[in-house]
């Protein structure tokens, strides 16, 4: 059933190394008992996860939009002489998401989530950090490996030319070459690492990641959708495949289930019900 009223704020978030961005909260009047902490797909930003934060704020769960370094509300821009990586997003930027949320909302349960790499990133920060962490929720996620995709030998030179027109630009150009956004060369060097050779490692990130990930113990609830060639079925395993000890449970989202909006990587965020109906449902079975 929706709440009969939402609020939202916006928290200004400032990282360990003076990095700050907004953290757009959306609740329901009165407070939740579970808030989700939503990272964006790669380019995106957090303004556009407004529909869905709303849909589950209505029905009970609280959610706030965290905002990837160099985009949106953030003020850093990738450049050559601005750059940064897996860590500082990790051990930065989203722990300090966590602990505003903590000053927030220190009753509230706190859920991990993510479309797209923001649920590979949701997933690694959770591995890392699990205390307090109530479990996990993937949306059109999984790993980037090229083995994993259709097609693979048309992937894998991607994971080669990447980090070379980073470097040469001093920063990934995204937007002109119709993927992601204006990246830093670091995140894209860390992304292609884990495209290349199907395991997560991260310059500067001391821990072992897939071994954090083996020791993952909460409930995973993982969305694919059905016409979604860039999170396949076999993307998705080998996330999932990583965290033998998490219960796990894994919908597939089809256009009948959208309202006719079309059930690809992107195409879902147009009618986010279902999706908010089936998380908000799951997050409450799980108390």
């Amino acid at each position: 059933m929706l709440a009969q009223e939402t609020s939202e704020s916006l928290l200004r978030v400032h990282a360990p190394d003076g990095a700050c961005a907004d953290l757009q909260l959306v609740q329901p009047v009165p407070a939740a008992r579970d808030v989700l902490l939503w990272l964006p797909a790669l380019g995106v930003a957090a303004r556009n996860y407004l529909p869905l934060a709303r849909e589950l704020a209505g029905r009970g769960v609280a959610v706030a939009l965290h905002e990837w370094r160099g985009n949106g509300s953030s003020d850093r821009r990738a450049a050559r002489a601005q750059d940064w990586g897996y860590r500082e997003l990790l051990e930065y930027d989203i722990a300090a998401s966590r602990l505003a949320l903590r000053t927030a909302l220190p009753h509230a349960r706190l859920w991990l989530g993510g479309h797209s790499l923001g649920g590979q990133l949701a997933t690694l920060a959770a591995a890392l950090a699990p205390e307090s962490v109530a479990g996990l929720v993937l949306v059109a996620s999984g790993s980037p490996y090229w083995r994993r995709f259709r097609h693979a030998w048309l992937i894998l030179p991607i994971y080669l030319a990447v980090p070379r027109i980073a470097s040469v630009c001093g920063y990934f150009p995204g937007r002109r070459l119709g993927f992601g956004g204006r990246e830093a060369r670091g995140v894209m060097a860390d992304w292609a690492r884990s495209g290349r050779s199907g395991r997560y490692a991260a310059r500067g990130v001391r821990q072992d990641l897939e071994a954090a990930l083996a020791r993952v113990g909460m409930p995973v609830l993982a969305l694919r959708l059905e016409d979604d060639w860039l999170g396949p079925k076999a993307s998705l395993d080998w996330l999932l495949g990583k965290m033998p000890a998490a219960p796990q449970e894994t919908l597939v989202v089809g256009a009948q289930d959208l309202d006719g909006a079309p059930a690809d990587h992107f195409g879902w965020m147009k009618k986010p019900s279902m999706i908010a109906r089936t998380v908000a449902n799951k997050i409450t079975e799980y108390q």
